[in-house]
């Protein structure tokens, strides 16, 4: 049977496209395989989970698509803060919720230490640039929080300025939700003996002993304090416009996975309707001929 040039130009353009799509899957498949380089000690995930996992990953993702359409479409400002111990798994949910987006509509806000200058300012001052505007995403990896936990916990602040905190962190909130800013925050719970794992597995990893930092370490010290200041910051924070959720993580995949599904469920997002989209014709010019690249410029190809 012969074959048209028509019909080998579909079934190359359809094994191209597969390749697309595994190569998108395969971007996950590196995060999993950098996370299980040096596990936490636990036994591997059994293999029906795995695939549960993935399924319902990529299912997930594509829901966080039709959120980011939608909000850019109604103008919807969303802010979502991820709080909790180191190495709770904070980052691996936000690279998971940011992964298939439009980083000029969702981005995430991981603020430094503050400067010298910053300390003088109103507390909240250097948090409310990173705020959305109409139909953006916001996600906190750590947030104004700080003061409440890492501040109190390593005497950064005094007495009176956590006390200032709590009297005006639900105010500020409300003047957000007020201003039409939704706002969802989660606290990832781990055990102690989980986050002795964790830390144990950054030693012993050269890539990523750089997420150890002096004040991860003192924090295993200060296990105790810290887990009474989360009670009170809980406790005094929790208000009915922009409650506490708090997502047991001591197992990475079902974290990601719970955390999503509930974010999605937080978002009155909708279908928005996309015009079809179609592919413009190729213009040729005969009057172009392409110039030969230097073999200086270009890249060893190694691989």
């Amino acid at each position: 049977m012969s074959h048209t040039p028509g019909h080998d130009r579909g079934m190359l353009d359809k094994i191209r496209m597969r390749e697309e799509i595994l190569d998108d899957l395969d971007e996950e498949i590196e995060l999993e395989l950098d996370d299980a380089r040096l596990g936490s000690g636990r036994a591997c995930d059994p293999l029906d989970f795995r695939q549960t996992y993935f399924r319902d990953l990529l299912r997930l993702q594509g829901e966080l698509v039709k959120v980011q359409d939608w909000v850019k479409e109604t103008g919807h400002r969303l802010v979502v803060i991820c709080e909790g111990r180191d190495a709770a798994g904070k980052g691996g949910v936000i690279k998971r919720i940011t992964q298939r987006l439009n980083p000029r509509i969702c981005r995430v806000a991981a603020l430094p230490a503050p400067n010298d200058r910053e300390r003088t300012q109103w507390y909240f001052q250097r948090y409310v640039s990173h705020l959305p505007a109409a139909g953006e995403i916001v996600l906190f990896d750590r947030s104004w929080y700080n003061r409440a936990g890492v501040e109190l916990v390593m005497n950064f602040c005094t007495d009176a300025e956590y006390e200032e905190f709590f009297r005006s962190v639900p105010e500020f909130e409300r003047m957000l939700v007020r201003s039409g800013i939704q706002i969802v925050k989660y606290w990832f719970s781990i055990s102690d003996d989980e986050q002795e794992l964790r830390f144990r597995a950054r030693m012993e990893d050269p890539l990523k002993q750089w997420k150890l930092s002096p004040m991860d370490l003192e924090s295993r010290r200060r296990w105790e304090a810290y887990t009474l200041a989360k009670e009170i910051m809980l406790e005094r924070s929790n208000i009915p416009e922009a409650p506490w959720w708090i997502v047991p993580a001591v197992n990475k995949k079902k974290a990601r996975l719970n955390c999503i599904s509930h974010l999605l469920s937080q978002i009155p997002y909708q279908d928005v309707e996309r015009p079809e989209v179609t592919l413009p014709e190729r213009v040729f010019s005969p009057d172009y001929i392409r110039q030969p690249v230097p073999d200086d410029m270009i890249v060893p190809e190694l691989y």
